[in-house]
């Protein structure tokens, strides 16, 4: 195994971990009440698997639950952890690439578009996997609208904006929660609705540290600066200035995240 390959793997248990550590009822808190018994579900971007499994609690031994991610190592820990869920079943697969045997009654899809160049594109196939009726969620962030009190130290505000320039970049939607609602619109979809989600971490509650300690994680992945965007040093001293913040200065953080519906009307 080469050392990219090792830090790729390494890399790859961190983010799994993360996956893990999510639950339907905090991390897709707007979703149970929609969520009937008997329903065939299909979780796009499912990670681990670990909301996933909470959708399959929710619509019983009638309904299922299929989950697909296009990162192996994530489906097969999930499989793992999850194998005594009999309603669900996690895939290998690219979502453009997905062709299953029958549609959904709802489709899902967390945290996922906004890692995609072709936003709008994914939408689209994402109304092709509904039954008619069936139900499009997607739950996605507004980076550029993302709130800290007080602001965190210039080291780290130079790194989030260097990091939604790469994203960008990459033609990624840094605020793709404002968007979607057209996206579901342009697809054909109806009935759209927009439900606030936001995530709100403060000060004295239980996970603040680890919450609020996300972009330190997400600072210690080095692809920024293999690929020109920061110096190595930058990143670093990040890292470290906003540890120090969290644990002295930080009051709150809000990160801004909409769940979108629309109905399948064919």
């Amino acid at each position: 195994m080469t050392t990219n390959q090792k830090e790729i793997k390494r890399e790859g248990k961190g983010t799994a971990k993360l996956f893990d550590e999510r639950s339907l009822e905090i991390d897709y808190a707007t979703l149970p009440p929609l969520l009937q018994p008997g329903w065939k579900v299909l979780d796009v971007g499912c990670g681990t698997g670990a909301i996933s499994k909470g959708i399959a609690l929710a619509v019983g031994e009638e309904g299922h639950v299929t989950g697909i991610d296009n990162t192996a190592y994530f489906v097969e820990s999930g499989n793992e952890t999850y194998a005594d869920i009999r309603n669900l079943k996690l895939e290998h697969a690219s979502l453009y690439d997905y062709q299953p045997e029958e549609k959904f009654d709802l489709v899902t899809s967390a945290r996922t578009l906004q890692w995609l160049s072709t936003p709008q594109k994914a939408v689209v196939k994402l109304k092709t996997l509904l039954k008619p009726e069936g139900i499009l969620s997607v739950l996605d962030y507004n980076h550029e609208a993302l709130e800290w009190q007080p602001e965190p130290p210039a080291s780290m505000r130079k790194f989030y904006a260097t990091f939604l320039r790469w994203r960008g970049d990459a033609g990624m939607n840094n605020h793709i929660a404002e968007d979607l609602p057209e996206y579901f619109a342009e697809a054909g979809l109806s009935d759209i609705e927009v439900l606030e989600a936001n995530e709100v971490y403060k000060k004295g509650d239980a996970n603040f540290e680890h919450k609020i300690g996300i972009w330190s994680s997400v600072a210690q992945m080095t692809q920024m600066v293999d690929e020109g965007y920061i110096s190595n040093e930058d990143r670093l001293l990040a890292i470290e200035e906003y540890n120090n913040w969290i644990k002295t200065d930080a009051q709150l953080m809000v990160m801004k995240l909409k769940e979108v519906r629309g109905i399948n009307k064919i």
